[in-house]
Formats: C-alpha cells, sequence, structure tokens
C-alpha cells in the first residue's frame, strides 16, 4: 500500500452518541455481508437475487443512558436506479440522523453513497460525517486489473487538507453499502452455528478485515410490531491475546429480502439498539414473518 499525506487532521474525542452512529451503520450494511459466501474474486460480480430500484427502510436508534433508554435518532436507507460512466448502476445511499435529545450529548449527521454496477461489483464511495465540530468526507474509488481489485481512498477535512491511500487485493474489497448490494443475493442456507466469515472492507481511510460468526436463528419482534424469524450475527474483534470481543449482534430476516430487523450493539459505555421502523418497495414478499 502507498500513502500520502498533505496533512494529518486532529482526531477528537469520540462520545457516547459517535460510537453508537458508527457501530451502526458498520453492523447495518456488515451484517448482511456476514450472512453469505462472498466470492474470492477480484471482479466482484453478482446476480441480484434480493433487492430493486425503490426499495426504502427505515430505522429507529436507542441508547442506553444511566439505565434509561433514550431514543438517539434514526436511519433511513434508499436504493435506486442510476448510471455511472453512462453504464447502468444502482445508488444505495444511508441517511442518520441525531434526533435533539441526542443532538445535546453530541451532534451527528451522517450521509453514506455509494455507486455498484448491475451486476453489484462495487464503484463509488462516499461519506459525509458531522460529529460535533468536525466535518469530514471520505471517498472511495474502485477499479479492476490484472486480476486485483484496487482501491483509491481519500479523506477530506473542513478547511480542504486530505489524506490519500491506494490499496489492491486478490480479493474483493467493499465499501461499507457496496457490501450490502452483493451480499443480499447470497443464499446463507449451508451455514452452521460457529462458522466464521472475513472480509476486507475500505473505510475511506484504509481497508480494514472484520470477522462475523453465525449464531443460528431466532423470532425477533421489530418495532413496527411485526415478528421475524431471523438469522443471527455477530461482529467480534480480537485484542492482541487473541481473546474475543463481541461488539454487535445482528438479527436479519430469513427470507429472500435478507433485511436487518434489530441490532445490539455491546459498548464500553453502555448498550444500544437499533429497530426496524418500516419498509417499502421490497423485492420479494416477507416470508419471514412469523403470524
Amino acid at each position: 500500500m502507498k500513502t500520502r499525506r498533505k496533512r494529518i487532521g486532529n482526531e477528537i474525542v469520540r462520545t457516547a452518541v459517535v460510537s453508537v452512529r458508527r457501530n451502526f451503520i458498520i453492523g447495518l450494511v456488515a451484517l448482511l455481508m456476514g450472512a453469505f459466501a462472498l466470492p474470492a474474486s477480484a471482479q466482484c460480480e453478482a446476480k441480484n437475487d434480493a433487492f430493486q430500484s425503490g426499495e426504502h427502510v427505515m430505522y429507529d436508534l436507542y441508547f442506553n443512558w444511566k439505565f434509561v433508554w433514550v431514543k438517539a435518532g434514526l436511519a433511513s436507507l434508499t436504493t435506486n436506479a442510476t448510471t455511472y460512466h453512462s453504464q447502468p448502476a444502482y445508488r444505495i445511499n444511508l441517511l442518520a440522523l441525531g434526533s435533539k435529545r441526542a443532538d445535546f450529548f453530541f451532534k451527528m449527521r451522517d450521509t453514506l453513497t455509494c455507486v455498484i454496477g448491475e451486476k453489484l461489483e462495487p464503484r463509488y464511495f462516499r461519506k459525509g460525517a458531522e460529529e460535533g465540530k468536525r466535518y469530514t468526507v471520505d471517498e472511495a474509488w474502485f477499479s479492476y486489473k490484472n486480476g486485483l481489485c484496487l482501491v483509491n481512498q481519500k479523506r477530506t477535512y473542513r478547511d480542504g487538507a486530505f489524506d490519500e491511500s491506494e490499496a489492491s487485493d486478490s480479493r474483493c474489497i467493499y465499501d461499507m453499502l457496496s457490501i450490502l448490494g452483493q451480499a443480499r443475493s447470497y443464499d446463507p442456507a449451508d451455514y452452521k452455528v460457529g462458522d466464521k466469515i472475513k472480509f476486507p472492507m475500505a473505510t475511506g481511510r484504509k481497508v480494514e478485515e472484520q470477522t462475523l460468526i453465525y449464531r443460528g436463528k431466532e423470532n425477533v419482534k421489530a418495532e413496527n410490531g411485526v415478528t421475524y424469524r431471523c438469522l443471527i450475527f455477530s461482529l467480534v474483534e480480537y485484542d492482541k491475546k487473541g481473546k474475543e470481543k463481541e461488539v454487535i449482534t445482528f438479527f436479519v430476516t430469513d427470507d429472500l429480502n435478507h433485511l436487518p430487523v434489530r441490532l445490539d450493539l455491546f459498548l464500553n459505555f453502555g448498550s444500544a439498539k437499533a429497530f426496524l421502523n418500516n419498509v417499502t418497495g421490497n423485492r420479494h414478499p416477507l416470508t419471514s414473518i412469523v403470524k
């Protein structure tokens, strides 16, 4: 990897609300990726069997503050048809907004956008994040050559300074949203409890390795009062001694849509939960609903 720096931005201390937001966004897209066996192909192509243009999903986010559950914000996930370099593509947007009550602790306004081709290969990623007094824009451009997936990444600060990096891998490299579109079409039927899934993800600054573990199935009641049959996955971290620490538990619908219903976040300072509130424009019937 080659890195060029124009200026290193000063990192500020993250507060509870920001940690909730970051883990929610990573978890939302990572859980869908973890539900399926991904192809070890640098070309990153797959058939879309799960979603269609016009899908819109809403989530409510809650934070446990001093033993009281407080609504911390909401998230909106939309998918629409578009073009990229004159070619048909999909545009996926994730908007995360803190509530007025959450603004008392820390202001968060995040907008994530990615563009994927019709065969679901990553093309472009952008994340604009307003965290307190800091505003940054992370971007990633993907290309494919000689059996490698290439990614150029850039972080731009409020004053115009920026960091840049380049990375390549014989595996497919995904961003925080393109993995959602890619992975939702894969069949998790062959997964066994305890199976581990590892994958590389571009964050806008670097490529990180992520690990998820399949935990089984469970019926889960969402914020909209509907109960869904769900697949369960855990996003975990490892310390220097290799000890496992669970970060997020995910519950995703056990049907062809593979929609996230609930996320449980285990944080150093407390816990948080994200609940499905509403979904429209889904491609397949929600056969996971328990009546």
